[in-house]
C-alpha cells in the first residue's frame, strides 16, 4: 500500500495542462473537457502541432527521422489526450493511409520498403483510432495483425522481414495498444477475433511476468526495468502496466513483481523519476531525465489505483 499525499497532487496539477486533464479524470474522477480543449492551444501540445509542415507530415516524411516524424508525433499527441477531432491531424492520418500502405496491407515506413513493420502497424493503428481515422482504411491493417499472431500469442517485427520463433515485447506491446484503442473506439471490424487475440497477448506478457523469461526466470532486459517516457517502440514494465488498466484487466498475481519494482523506485517526496530517454531528435524535452517525472508519477499513480494498491481519497 502507498501513501499519496496532497503536495504529490498538488504539484502534478502545476504541469502541463495535458498532466492537468488527465490527473482530474485518472486520478481524480472529474471529466474536465475544458482542461483537453485546452491542450492544443498550450504547452507541450501546441508546441507539437507547430511543427506541423504545410504537406501536413512532421519531419522530413512518415518515419524519418526518429523522433520526429510523423509517424511518433501522432503517438506523442494521442498521448496528451488531445481532442480527437482535430481536421489536420485527421487529414495527416487519411495522407498516411493513402500513400504509405505496404504491399502486405500494414504501413512500410518508407518508400525504400514494400514491407511493414509491425511494431509501426501497432503504433500507427493506436494513433489512427484514437483520432476515428477512416474504418475502411484500417481493415488492413487489422488483417495483417490478426495473421501475424506468432504461437505464444505475442508478436514479433521480424515475422515478415526473416523469419521470428518467439515473440517479442516490443512488438506486442505496440500491437496490444493499437487492438486496444481500435476495440475502444467502437470499431467493429474483426471485432471478436481481436477480442481474442488481445487475450492471448496479454497472457504472453504475464507468462513473462512482464519481464521476466519463462524458462529461467532472469530478467530478459535490464532496460525493461527503467522507467521512460515517451516510450516509443520500446517497451518497459510501467508501459505494460499501463495497457493492462487501460484494457480494464484486473489485477494478476503474476503483475506483482513488475508492481513491486515500482514501489522501489520512488523517490523520497513521493514522486518517480524518468530514468532513461532513448536517443534520436526530438521537438522539445517534455521532462529532464534523472529527475523527478510527472508524466511517470501520473502513469505510476493511475496503475496502482486501478489495481486498488492505492487510496487518493
Amino acid at each position: 500500500m502507498i501513501k499519496i499525499g496532497e503536495s504529490i497532487l498538488d504539484w502534478l496539477l502545476q504541469g502541463d495542462v495535458a498532466i492537468q486533464y488527465q490527473v482530474h479524470r485518472d486520478l481524480l474522477g472529474k471529466v474536465r473537457p475544458d482542461l483537453q480543449c485546452r491542450i492544443e492551444h498550450e504547452g507541450w501540445g501546441a508546441a507539437f502541432l507547430a511543427k506541423q509542415k504545410p504537406d501536413g507530415h512532421w519531419g522530413q516524411h512518415y518515419y524519418q527521422p526518429k523522433w520526429i516524424s510523423t509517424h511518433y508525433t501522432l503517438v506523442d499527441l494521442k498521448h496528451l489526450g488531445i481532442t480527437p477531432d482535430q481536421e489536420r491531424i485527421r487529414e495527416t492520418i487519411a495522407l498516411v493511409l493513402r500513400t504509405n500502405k505496404a504491399d502486405d496491407g500494414g504501413i512500410h515506413p518508407s518508400s525504400a520498403t514494400r514491407l511493414s513493420d509491425l511494431c509501426i502497424d501497432g503504433m500507427f493503428l493506436n494513433a489512427a483510432s484514437y483520432f476515428q481515422a477512416d474504418g475502411e482504411g484500417l481493415r488492413s491493417i487489422i488483417d495483417l495483425l490478426i495473421e501475424s499472431r506468432m504461437p505464444d500469442g505475442g508478436y514479433n517485427c521480424r515475422l515478415n522481414r526473416g523469419g521470428a520463433i518467439h515473440s517479442s515485447m516490443h512488438t506486442t506491446i505496440s500491437v496490444l495498444e493499437g487492438l486496444q484503442e481500435y476495440l475502444d473506439r467502437g470499431y467493429t471490424y474483426r471485432r471478436d477475433e481481436i477480442q481474442s487475440i488481445t487475450e492471448s497477448a496479454r497472457e504472453f506478457l504475464l507468462m513473462h511476468q512482464l519481464y521476466k523469461s519463462d524458462r529461467t526466470g532472469e530478467v530478459i532486459d535490464k532496460r525493461y526495468l527503467m522507467l521512460s517516457y515517451p516510450s516509443r517502440w520500446r517497451y518497459d514494465i510501467l508501459r505494460g502496466l499501463e495497457h493492462f488498466r487501460a484494457a480494464g484487466v484486473c489485477y494478476d498475481p503474476r503483475m506483482q513483481p513488475a508492481i513491486d519494482v515500482l514501489f522501489d523506485k520512488q523517490l523520497k517526496d513521493g514522486a518517480w523519476p524518468v530514468q532513461a530517454r532513448h536517443p534520436g531528435q526530438v521537438h522539445f524535452q517534455m521532462e529532464t531525465t534523472g529527475k523527478a517525472s510527472r508524466w511517470n508519477t501520473l502513469r505510476v499513480l493511475r496503475v496502482l489505483e486501478h489495481f486498488d494498491l492505492a487510496r487518493l481519497r
